[in-house]
């Protein structure tokens, strides 16, 4: 079973270089396009990998007893317990992409590098974060929201994420042509339902299996 875990997390990496380095990320510079498929890989895709693949578990299992309960003990801290709510982290995620794409950051940042790598940084942890909230898993999760409340908050950010991308559609963000703004809001907006629908499905399978998705939450007990 070790494996699975180990194949999604490296599924999830490969995504996140893509979006980040090499040929792709060089084009996405100056192509709203791609640098909305980047969006969908770096900020959807790789966040929901890397929350099945259960990271906080395998390091559970593999640190030491002294460092596995250090770890223990920050999944139960207040930071976590209000980092992980799923309203909070919702805020985070797409918010923080209302603050990109309807202010000036998405042009600053083609001329800052660092503001460039703050936003690649941002956009990934904010989507796990999201994601892990919205699961309740398969990572250990001792602050878990309600299902219902998850599945409210999921609702809610999805309809926001696809408002930002008709705004997006209509009002081009600063430096993007009309032309690629339309192209890349129909892509944010059709573009990131598959990686949607496949968190309602994750949602309602832990709802009704809880079993299913959530494996690992008895190892903070354990640590």
């Amino acid at each position: 079973m070790a494996g699975i875990p180990l194949g999604v997390w490296a599924a999830r990496w490969l995504c996140a270089a893509a979006t980040s380095a090499g040929p792709f990320a060089q084009r996405a510079h100056h192509d709203f396009v791609l640098h909305m498929t980047g969006h969908i890989l770096l900020g959807m895709l790789a966040p929901v990998l890397m929350v099945l693949a259960a990271p906080v578990t395998l390091a559970l299992r593999a640190l030491p007893v002294a460092a596995a309960r250090t770890l223990a003990r920050c999944t139960r801290s207040t930071p976590m317990r209000v980092l992980t709510q799923p309203a909070i982290a919702a805020m985070l995620n797409i918010g923080g992409l209302w603050v990109l794409y309807r202010t000036g950051v998405y042009a600053a940042m083609h001329t800052e590098p660092w503001l460039h790598a703050a936003v690649h940084i941002h956009v990934l942890a904010a989507g796990f974060v999201f994601t892990f909230a919205v699961l309740g898993g398969p990572d250990p999760a001792p602050h878990r929201s309600h299902a219902a409340w998850r599945a409210t908050t999921l609702v809610v950010a999805v309809a926001a994420h696809n408002v930002l991308a008709k705004t997006v559609y209509a009002a081009p963000p600063d430096g993007v042509t009309a032309e690629q703004a339309q192209i890349g809001g129909q892509l944010m907006y059709y573009g990131s339902a598959p990686v949607e629908l496949l968190l309602f499905v994750l949602l309602c399978r832990s709802w009704i299996t809880p079993g299913r998705l959530l494996p690992h939450t008895d190892l903070i007990g354990r640590s």
